[in-house]
């Protein structure tokens, strides 16, 4: 039933193929507006508002960016956390190393692929029941499955690929980047390992509620040669308890996931909480409007699924803006490909 309910969402919002000129044209329906910073990569000034990067143009980071260091806190106070049993947190140092919060005095427990920080960590007679939209993407077959044709098909609906939107977003990321960055459901890290391999951030943590996700992406690490594992942590945490203390991240990342979070208004609350001030928060969607928005009846339809499933209907790019402004965020910024959407806001200075 899950499967076949996500199965209907996803097709949902891809509606056709993509045309030749479609996949080389993105056309705005709102206004990015983009920050002037030392940046060396060449921005092709059109309609498109996609970011062109050269091979050989070196690129320049911000140099003033927070510290990536003491981050990570207890979810249940958001107090920092003591590592224990290793000198650095990386990919290799989750498994046999835990963290202790000083103020509860609660212990973290690392696991053999990610570090275990949800607030019922350590329990063994009871865990958090999630909407069944989360739960689909905890099993191991959605998870094994997420990068070998799942994440593929999302081009349907106007998402342009990963290494497309990658470059997209940097543009959105330049005030930070040099500083850390959490990519928040990650999924199998497909994002995170884009961020890692990039260098354009000084750490990494991939973070996602379901641990066969973070297994998928510790084994795609392991398949890649030289791959800078000792700027990435892989953590799992509930999107509405964020693990950081607040005011310690440069940016969130959150991409294709918005509307998989139980309460995105909680989430981004979360996010506003733990990003500094001036960091940066860029997401993207999709958005059932167009010729979705002559179904009779669409907001309660969609109102009622988002009960029953946990997935959420956004049906104008003022929904998404409106969710930023009341957690605190302002700057909002998009651009549009039919359903897909890039969005971006900030934490004011």
């Amino acid at each position: 039933m899950a499967s076949a309910i996500l199965s209907n969402l996803s097709s949902a919002f891809l509606p056709s193929q993509l045309s030749k000129s479609s996949r080389a044209l993105f056309t705005p329906h709102c206004t990015p507006t983009f920050k002037r910073t030392s940046f060396a990569a060449k921005i092709r000034a059109s309609s498109t508002a996609f970011v062109e990067t050269r091979p050989t143009d070196p690129v320049v980071v911000e140099k003033d960016v927070s510290s990536s260091k003491n981050i990570l806190a207890c979810p249940v106070c958001y107090e920092p956390v003591t590592l224990i049993g290793a000198n650095v947190l990386s990919v290799d140092s989750a498994r046999g190393s835990s963290l202790q919060c000083s103020t509860c005095k609660k212990t973290y427990s690392g696991k053999e692929t990610h570090l275990e920080l949800t607030v019922a960590s350590g329990s063994k007679a009871y865990d958090d029941a999630m909407p069944m939209a989360t739960e689909f993407f905890r099993t191991p077959f959605i998870s094994f499955l997420y990068e070998r044709g799942w994440r593929q098909n999302f081009v349907w609906g106007g998402f342009p690929g990963p290494e497309k939107e990658f470059e997209m977003m940097k543009d959105y990321l330049k005030p930070v980047l040099g500083g850390n960055i959490l990519d928040a459901s990650c999924g199998s890290g497909l994002f995170s390992r884009l961020f890692a391999k990039s260098g354009l951030f000084s750490l990494v943590t991939a973070l996602d509620y379901s641990e066969n996700m973070l297994k998928q992406c510790y084994e795609f690490i392991k398949q890649e040669e030289n791959f800078p594992k000792e700027n990435l942590i892989l953590v799992r945490a509930d999107i509405a308890r964020l693990p950081f203390v607040s005011g310690s991240l440069d940016a969130v990342h959150a991409g294709a996931a918005i509307h998989c979070w139980p309460s995105p208004s909680a989430a981004v609350a979360e996010v506003s909480r733990v990003l500094r001030p001036g960091g940066v928060f860029v997401a993207t969607t999709y958005i059932l409007d167009g010729p979705f928005s002559f179904i009779p009846f669409l907001k309660p339809i969609s109102q009622r699924f988002t009960q029953a499933s946990g997935n959420n209907f956004f049906l104008s790019e003022r929904e998404l803006e409106a969710v930023c402004r009341a957690c605190g965020l302002v700057n909002f910024t998009c651009t549009r490909n039919r359903q897909f959407i890039m969005f971006s806001a900030t934490k004011p200075s």
